[in-house]
């Protein structure tokens, strides 16, 4: 006869090895939220424009400083069941909008801090499932309500949509410059797509200048390119003209078979190397009667034919990737010509300008080129400034948070209130919400009332001002009808009116953080074969 269950989850028969530990009951709800509590308190320092670095020392020998919370998710080797639903929500949070990835781990883990304390109390799961989905409906119609609307145009609204994203991050410093390169860099790629706006982010490209300082970086609306040129004597600077951009080479095409020319007398070998000339001549005839200026092929290009085209005043790069000469192509209007037959007048591009930087270095000697497509390039590249260290990688993690923010407020039309504002009033909606309601599930909402107020409160924190009088104020302000007021850039409770953040970011923020600490408190038992 088999033993009943003497109630610490483990089966009469056994049927995991002997290894494997159970664990049931409170022990496995407090073993999640001691998890999500210690990610939470991992990301809290590095929170809000009063936000400290962190540095990482991998065991390899590379180190990273920064408070991207994306980035230092992304380098953890988490091994925490709970800890890895953290990091698969981070993954959401960056891949869906880009920016708040560390916004949205603090609440999450706020919520398990919350829900946690009401199962030592007694209360079931499934009624903080159901109180933290009705809190996060109020949340969703109090964002909703406060929503501003701005159109694409919008430069100077977008500009503090950008600051607001780099706000805290190495590329502070520099915010409204940087702030202003990245929306015009937007608006270079922004195009419609079936009758909406539609911005590709991965048109905007981000290269290391690896000189000068960050007040040095500039936009370009097309592509930077580095790479050492084939002749010294090309030229360095060209204005407007048409650039054609070819995937096949010019050059004479090998057999693919080995094979020997029998040659009796010296006439015949001159014979058999006018037929070459005459070949290469008629392949560059066809590209200078084309009137480029500019030749970009993806494939070899014969030295002969290459001196050819210098000497009659062209720019002209072989070898070259084919990733990036369709991207030349994109930007520039032309078609990738496959045959030298295909290249006419309107199968080239157009180029605005074209130069050329020459870096000399200690070690080598760095030629960079700058094409200049215009404002209709659909490519723009942020060449930021500064050493190419550490330190430009933080920056440029900046500034693609700032982009996908502006990107996503570009695309949606919508904005709100940074500083915690949204928050603060979204925490008082859910209270009021909350008696309502006459079950259980209203101490639910209360504690998500009390985790939304956690994102102001960390704000505060960070500022190293008092916590509660600050947060007390800023529930009076509300209370008040005084909706603009929340935590500035000092930790004070301030009218906020520079701090603009996308509304898609944060609602995907809130849906996605509950979203996590529902499904951690629907366990109630922990499976694990290392026995720890």
């Amino acid at each position: 006869m088999a033993q009943p269950n003497d109630g610490s989850g483990r089966a009469p028969v056994a049927i995991v090895r002997p290894t494997t530990s159970v664990t049931s009951g409170p022990a496995v709800t407090q073993k999640l939220v001691n998890a999500s509590v210690a990610f939470g308190n991992l990301l809290k320092g590095t929170f809000g424009p009063n936000g400290l670095d962190k540095m990482m020392y991998k065991t390899s020998g590379e180190t990273a400083v920064t408070n991207d919370g994306a980035k230092i998710v992304a380098e953890l080797l988490v091994k925490h069941p709970a800890a890895k639903a953290f990091v698969q929500l981070a993954e959401s949070q960056e891949n869906a909008c880009g920016d708040g990835v560390t916004g949205c781990l603090l609440l999450a883990s706020e919520l398990m801090r919350e829900a946690g304390r009401l199962l030592e109390k007694g209360l079931h799961p499934l009624l903080v499932i159901e109180g933290y989905q009705a809190a996060l409906e109020t949340t969703l119609r109090v964002l909703d309500e406060r929503v501003e609307r701005i159109s694409p145009t919008d430069i100077e609204r977008l500009i503090l949509v950008a600051k607001t994203a780099m706000t805290g991050t190495s590329a502070d410093s520099g915010s409204e410059h940087l702030a202003r390169c990245i929306v015009e860099a937007a608006q270079t790629v922004a195009g419609e797509k079936n009758g909406v706006l539609h911005v590709r982010t991965e048109d905007v490209r981000m290269t290391k200048r690896g000189v000068g300082t960050i007040a040095d970086t500039s936009l370009l609306q097309g592509l930077v390119l580095e790479r050492r040129f084939d002749l010294d004597r090309m030229p360095r600077n060209l204005s407007s003209g048409k650039i054609a951009v070819l995937s096949c080479p010019i050059a004479i095409e090998q057999s693919s078979r080995d094979s020997e020319i029998e040659i009796s007398s010296p006439d015949q070998w001159v014979a058999f190397m006018e037929a070459e000339e005459a070949i290469l001549e008629k392949k560059a005839l066809q590209v200078l009667e084309s009137g480029a200026k500019i030749v970009i092929c993806a494939e070899e290009i014969d030295p002969r034919v290459l001196h050819r085209f210098v000497d009659a005043g062209l720019f002209v790069l072989g070898g070259f990737e084919r990733a990036g000469a369709e991207d030349v192509a994109k930007a520039s209007g032309a078609q990738l010509i496959d045959h030298l037959d295909d290249l006419t007048v309107p199968s080239l591009g157009s180029f605005e300008s074209m130069s050329v930087e020459v870096f000399e270095g200690d070690d080598a000697r760095r030629e960079r080129l700058h094409l200049n497509f215009g404002s209709k390039a659909g490519l723009a590249t942020v060449d930021v400034g500064g050493g190419d260290g550490v330190a430009s990688e933080e920056i440029i993690r900046g500034l693609y948070d700032a982009l996908c923010s502006v990107t996503s407020a570009m695309e949606t039309g919508e904005v709100l209130l940074g500083g915690g504002s949204l928050h603060i009033a979204a925490s008082l909606a859910v209270k009021d919400a909350a008696e309502q309601h006459g079950g259980r599930e209203r101490l639910a909402m209360d504690a998500f009332a009390r985790a939304l107020e956690s994102i102001p409160s960390v704000l505060i924190s960070n500022s190293g001002n008092d916590q509660l009088d600050s947060l007390l104020e800023l529930r009076s302000q509300h209370r008040q009808g005084n909706a603009g007021f929340g935590v500035a850039k000092n930790g004070l409770c301030e009218p906020i009116e520079q701090a603009w953040a996308s509304a898609e970011t944060l609602a995907h923020a809130f849906e996605a953080a509950c979203e996590t600490a529902c499904g951690l408190l629907r366990v109630d038992q922990v499976i694990s074969a290392r026995g720890d």
